[in-house]
């Protein structure tokens, strides 16, 4: 997918701005609070999911506007398209012209992945942050994968409830079997595929990470399953764990506990990575997303990066800006000087949420 034109109404601190991005490298910069994230975060919402920033609807809307409006123009394998979208309440979505039951309806026919500061927690965070970084992007290449998610957490609640009412009622530990076992059948099927799904991601992160690194450190991802202890199944495992799980009211393993090691030469990069590698890990990984999704389903994402420069340095940030060869990026930063490492490509200055300049390299304004 590539983004030919978007145009952007009251939305958020922007008026009315028009975008016409190289289907390379498109850098927006400008200081803080000035409308940058507010130009990718406008562009992920044709994904079809939720702002990455986690805003409600009425908060996109410009402050004193009673709507704002999305339009945008791109082209994939298929043909050229169109998408609109309009909040007031809630967000309303087009498809070439013709009105979708939802935003949702959008999934897969605008292809993103979007990288931003929170995503930095998939390493520096504990467990969960990388449970839903796997299980989002599994959803977004297996749609049906988000329905077996769904049942396991289901049964995983029920489970839970069970063991709090069978210390009071016995009868109730036969039934605690039936769940047991259809449990382990759930969390067996999601472990699989989210150990496919690894096998895939990790060697297109690291290859993304040995350009970042010139090759001089080594990333790798293991998924760590908390139920695999000697060799046991899931289902031995909640058998064993019985008694423990009455006496804490919760289900102590399962896929709902498991971990995504991220490692650099070997060493978990949460606990022993600077802010530089990490960020490094984080950013490798999101591309990686990318490329497996294109890989799955034939079409290439538009690759949002927001402030992703700092704490990087120049040899990571070269790479990003001058070695990413086939994919429509779009980097937002605070500092004009990224502009002039550019070889090819489009830059955007904005200020106040207006666009100040834009033009490809080369045609650069002389106060840079």
């Amino acid at each position: 997918m590539t983004v030919n034109r978007i145009r952007y109404q009251n939305y958020r601190n922007i008026e009315d701005m028009t975008l016409e991005p190289s289907p390379g490298v498109n850098v927006v910069y400008g200081e803080n609070a000035q409308g940058k994230t507010n130009i990718v975060e406008g562009i992920w919402l044709f994904s079809g999911l939720k702002s990455f920033r986690g805003a409600k609807d009425a908060e996109l809307v410009r402050f004193g506007s009673p709507f704002s409006k999305l339009k945008m123009e791109f082209s994939t394998a298929a043909r050229e398209q169109k998408a609109e979208i309009t909040v007031e309440t809630r967000r309303k979505a087009k498809l070439n012209g013709v009105e979708l039951p939802s935003c949702a309806g959008l999934i897969g026919k605008c292809s993103a992945v979007v990288f931003s500061p929170s995503f930095l927690n998939i390493v520096k965070n504990g467990p969960d942050e990388r449970r839903k970084f796997l299980d989002a992007a599994i959803c977004q290449i297996k749609p049906a994968y988000a329905a077996a998610l769904a049942e396991y957490h289901r049964l995983v609640r029920q489970r839970n409830s069970l063991l709090k009412d069978v210390q009071f009622e016995t009868a109730l530990l036969d039934m605690l079997d039936v769940i047991d076992e259809r449990l382990a059948a759930a969390g067996n099927a999601i472990v699989e595929e989210r150990e496919a799904y690894i096998a895939l991601l990790t060697p297109e992160a690291k290859r993304i990470h040995d350009g970042f690194s010139g090759g001089k450190e080594e990333m790798s991802a293991v998924y760590i399953r908390k139920d695999a202890a000697e060799g046991k199944t899931l289902r031995d495992v909640l058998k064993e764990n019985r008694k423990y799980d009455i006496i804490n009211r919760t289900t102590s393993a399962g896929p709902h506990r498991d971990d995504l090691d991220i490692r650099i030469n070997g060493i978990s990069a949460r606990s022993f990575g600077s802010q530089g590698q990490q960020r490094s890990c984080a950013v490798a990984m999101k591309l990686g997303e990318a490329a497996v999704m294109k890989e799955a389903t034939g079409e290439q994402p538009v690759v949002l990066l927001d402030d992703v420069m700092s704490e990087l340095d120049s040899g990571r940030q070269d790479y990003i800006l001058n070695h990413i060869k086939g994919w429509q990026v779009f980097i937002t930063c605070c500092e004009p000087s990224t502009v002039l490492r550019m070889c090819s490509g489009k830059f955007f200055h904005i200020a106040q949420g207006k666009l100040l300049e834009n033009s490809e390299f080369g045609i650069r304004n002389s106060e840079l």
